[in-house]
């Protein structure tokens, strides 16, 4: 049996010298008090691995102490074994009933106190091994709710864990932003690996502050670039000037960073498919002409600037300036009105 730390518990000395002894040839450790009140205070200021506790006390008896023990939310798993010099059958049910593991009548045999003090400390040590699992099981389960919410939107993480799925669905109106950097791939080959990757991480983090400060939804990095949406999974009543503003602020953002990036964004509004993919590893995705637009818009200039379709454009009109561009063609699309924002309205 492994040594634990005892406390004893008794208003007279010689008791509390006994016990002490028998401790101690068992190979424990002890800890005393000698009335009730004293009993807690050490067991408010360090761990026990089990109490032996006197019941006839004067100040406040061991059923105080074991009442005031099993209530303790920090106290209560700690094994307590009453040990009085009454014998009435009264006094043990009141002490089992209270919680107490076993109960010891004066004066006791040194065999039967070693069996009985083996026994509860066994229990606890099994108890405690179960709570050090449970704990491990709830560390796991909050990394891997961390996780699903670094992957998922908050609303697809809520219907995952509801019903084990999320429905892939049709939606309209949605506003889709795709945000990249011009010439990464040039300044990843000038700098080391840990620049780079410190950096993109930086910029990263900013742009997902930036979506959910405008109300939209991160829906994944790939390299350099990030895409958003606004009303997606959350409802939005001004989806495109959310996009607008959020890739201003993200352009801002780019130039104040270490690496004083410039970034070029495309945004375009229409019907998406949403749904998540994958069975080890979930990633949550959208499809169709409105993300293929987007994307492509991104990619018009080897220079900072925010791309709207003829459709975005529509609903922002009297809210942002712009240059008309002329009809360029889209891979897949042919011909579609562009128009180069410039600035919003009442902004510089």
């Amino acid at each position: 049996m492994d040594p634990a730390h005892i406390l004893i518990v008794d208003d007279e000395a010689f008791n509390l010298d006994v016990l002490e002894q028998e401790l101690e040839l068992l190979g424990h450790t002890s800890m005393r008090a000698a009335n009730g009140a004293e009993a807690l205070e050490r067991i408010g200021a360090e761990p026990f691995d089990l109490v032996l506790l006197d019941v006839m006390m004067p100040r406040l008896d061991g059923y105080g102490v074991l009442e005031r023990m099993k209530s303790h939310d920090a106290w209560r798993h700690i094994p307590v074994i009453m040990i009085s010099a009454l014998t009435d059958m009264s006094s043990v049910v009141r002490c089992i009933a209270r919680g107490a593991e076993d109960y010891l009548s004066k004066p006791f045999e040194p065999v039967l106190l070693e069996a009985r003090i083996g026994a509860c400390l066994e229990r606890k040590r099994l108890h405690d091994r179960e709570v050090a699992h449970l704990d491990a099981i709830e560390r796991e389960r909050r990394r891997s709710e961390e996780l699903l919410h670094a992957i998922l939107p908050a609303p697809a993480v809520a219907e995952l864990k509801t019903t084990g799925r999320v429905r892939p669905r049709h939606f309209d109106d949605v506003a889709v932003l795709f945000v990249d950097v011009v010439g990464f791939t040039a300044w990843c080959h000038a700098h080391p690996p840990e620049e780079v990757v410190a950096c993109v991480q930086r910029l990263a983090e900013d742009f997902e502050t930036l979506a959910h400060r405008h109300s939209m939804e991160k829906i994944k990095t790939v390299g350099d670039a990030f895409m958003a949406t606004a009303n997606l999974l959350q409802p939005h009543t001004d989806p495109v000037m959310a996009a607008l503003r959020c890739s201003n602020d993200m352009s801002v953002a780019a130039r104040a960073s270490p690496s004083s990036w410039c970034v070029r964004a495309g945004i375009h509004v229409g019907p998406v498919v949403a749904g998540v993919v994958g069975r080890t590893k979930f990633s949550f995705d959208l499809w169709g002409d409105t993300v293929n637009v987007a994307a492509r818009l991104s990619t018009l200039s080897d220079e900072g600037a925010v791309y709207l379709s003829g459709d975005a454009f529509a609903r922002v009109r009297d809210r942002c300036r712009v240059l008309g561009v002329e009809p360029v063609r889209l891979k897949g699309k042919g011909k579609l009105e562009v128009y180069r924002c410039e600035a919003l309205s009442g902004e510089r």
